[in-house]
């Protein structure tokens, strides 16, 4: 045998699960196969021990995983891993109260330099229901140090009053989109940053992070997702210094995740800017490339961003955050005759209709290129049914339903939607019922990246870490298997690619081996699971401590 006939790696295990097989259709145990060899980065064969064994030369790496299960390698559908080590700067706030907030940002003023921010990240909206959203609840905690502090939804944040003098916030600030600062009744800036150019403003004005420390930070996180079993992840944005971020970690080693990224289309972007991001796409590193774009329709449930049939009970969530709608048609239109992919955030109802009208008056021209719809928060029947009809994705975060609101609905999502728009909420076994492709991913950082957590609270619809709360809409879980998928099948479906997501020939050698295997586990088994190792591009990248 030739070294070229020959693989450079074969891999052995008590199982290999393809996902190659039509959606559902999962091989028993005893007809999976238990090898798969690997040549430049791509699988070759897949079979048994004694037909692989055929591909085994002298310079062949063969690696044993007694007893454990190969997957193909877990893909999350929707991170925001180098736009995220900005919105993870700090103190994590997470799920605190009010109190302990206050009490974290004292005790981090105490330990500051004279002058110097405090930032912090994850903040529970529901803590302003009192007193509105204002900064200025945290001066006396802050001891007279500006302070930055981000919501939980990244899409507002607020800074105390320190802040606002620091970066001279008048209130009268104006924005292309539907951004804005908020103002008391008089007029005075209470702090509150609504939608990410309002953000980006005060951000611009405060020290940032030199690239020695994010690369730092991207480095561990990486090599976490990794150790998770995450092998690739889709980026939905490039932010203006990811080249720059990545080239120079690539300058020291191979990524141990691949990222695909897709660049934000921001509001209102006239032509030159369409052609700006246009000209992005095929950037490419050894393990990462821009391939698609990202566009926001509206914004968030929790500060009244997103985009609804009806407002919610404070009036707002009647307008998307394009100010004129038709030019987000023009802009998607754009991307669709040059074959982008599309990604589109879209919330409330009103929001996500608005997407699949606009997808479907593209007429032929939509098939030039995938398209999907993220997060999908709540949705009639009318609309769902529309998914499949146009071969639009649905990317999805039930997570962000289990962990951000509750079965009793007096969480402020639910509150402000009202009952019955609440009961359509992250209705991912009903999109995955009509056929629809439902891709899964964290959102990191709004939450956790570990792919096992996130499967098995899309499979139990309650926080692992609470059972004693009841699950929100337990009739649309996702099974075991469902869920799997989401993470492999779908999720590369999802972005328009038939090489990922699979174990096959020809397909990337991207693998990630359980000890045991997760289709024969309960949800809180597959959240404990043991990762064995992590392959990228046939390299092994991660190994269990």
């Amino acid at each position: 045998m030739s070294a070229r006939e020959a693989a450079d790696l074969v891999v052995h295990a008590a199982r290999i699960r393809t996902f190659a097989s039509e959606p559902g259709s999962i091989a028993s145990p005893a007809d999976a196969p238990e090898a798969v060899a690997v040549r430049d980065g791509r699988i070759v064969a897949v079979g048994s021990r004694e037909e692989i064994a055929e591909l085994i030369g002298p310079g062949t790496r063969v690696e044993e995983h007694a007893g454990a299960t190969v997957m193909p390698g877990l893909i999350d559908g929707h991170t925001h891993v180098v736009l995220g080590l900005e919105l993870t700067r700090g103190e994590q706030l997470t799920d605190l109260t009010l109190d302990e907030v206050r009490s974290r940002l004292s005790e981090a003023a105490r330990n500051a330099g004279p002058g110097e921010w405090i930032i912090g990240w994850g903040v529970d909206p529901n803590i302003f229901t009192e007193s509105g959203f204002t900064g200025r609840i945290f001066d006396d905690a802050t001891a007279g140090h500006p302070a930055f502090l981000r919501m939980r939804d990244a899409h507002s944040a607020v800074v105390n009053s320190a802040g606002i003098a620091a970066v001279g916030l008048t209130g009268a600030e104006r924005f292309p989109d539907e951004s804005e600062i908020g103002v008391d009744t008089e007029g005075r800036p209470t702090g509150y940053l609504l939608e990410l150019a309002a953000i980006d403003l005060v951000l611009g004005r405060m020290p940032a992070e030199s690239i020695e420390v994010r690369a730092q930070r991207l480095s561990r996180l990486l090599d976490g997702m990794a150790a998770a079993g995450i092998t690739s992840t889709h980026v939905m944005d490039f932010h203006p210094w990811s080249r720059e971020l990545l080239e120079l970690l690539e300058g020291r080693g191979d990524l141990p995740v691949r990222l695909r990224f897709s660049p934000m289309v921001p509001p209102g972007s006239d032509e030159e800017a369409l052609a700006e991001i246009a000209a992005l796409q095929g950037l490419a590193g050894r393990r990462w490339r821009v391939e698609g774009v990202k566009f926001m329709i509206d914004g968030t449930v929790d500060n009244g961003s997103a985009w609804l049939e009806h407002p919610d009970c404070y009036g707002q969530g009647t307008r998307s955050i394009w100010t004129d709608p038709e030019t987000y048609r023009r802009a998607l239109r754009f991307f669709a005759e040059r074959g982008v992919p599309t990604a589109t955030h879209a919330i409330g109802d009103r929001g996500v209709a608005f997407v699949l009208d606009s997808i479907e008056s593209l007429g032929d021209v939509a098939s030039l290129a995938p398209h999907r719809i993220e997060h999908i928060e709540t949705i009639p029947d009318d609309t769902l049914e529309r998914f499949v009809a146009l071969g639009v994705a649905a990317s999805m975060q039930p997570i962000h339903g289990v962990r951000h609101t509750l079965a009793d609905r007096s969480d402020n999502w639910s509150v402000r939607l009202g009952e019955e728009r609440a009961a359509r909420g992250w209705r991912a076994g009903d999109l995955r019922r009509s056929g629809a492709i439902v891709a899964l991913g964290s959102d990191w950082p709004v939450t956790p990246f570990d792919p096992r957590a996130m499967m098995a609270e899309t499979v139990l619809r309650r926080p692992l870490a609470r059972p004693e709360l009841a699950p929100v809409q337990p009739e649309q879980a996702l099974t075991i298997t469902e869920a799997l998928e989401g993470y492999t099948t779908h999720a590369a479906r999802a972005a328009g690619l038939s090489d990922e997501g699979v174990i096959r020939p020809g397909a990337r050698a991207a693998f990630t081996v359980f000890a045991n295997d997760p289709l024969s586990m309960s949800a809180e088994e597959l959240a404990a699971a043991e990762i064995v190792a992590t392959y990228v591009d046939g390299a092994r990248v991660a190994v269990s401590a």
